[in-house]
């Protein structure tokens, strides 16, 4: 396994456990956790986007990462 299958798999773990920590929607404080997993993970998808020039998921990620950091300023305040 190459290191990039290694952020590709790390990214897609993030990915599952922040949603259903955000899904699972209490406390707060696992919300606001889960959203800076989201962050995590958008960081090492707009990675593995940029090493493999997918313009599409790096695309989409960089527009998550707002998203994503939205959330955690919201979700943090609450805490």
């Amino acid at each position: 396994m190459d290191p990039l299958d290694l952020v590709r798999w790390a990214a897609a773990l993030c990915t599952i456990a922040a949603a259903l920590m955000v899904a699972w929607g209490e406390p707060a404080r696992l919300v606001a956790w889960g959203f800076v997993l989201f962050t995590v993970a958008a960081l090492l998808w707009i990675g593995a986007s940029v090493a493999d020039g997918k313009a599409d998921l790096l695309a989409q990620n960089v527009v998550l990462l707002g998203v994503n950091l939205w959330g955690v300023w919201r979700w943090w305040r609450r805490i």
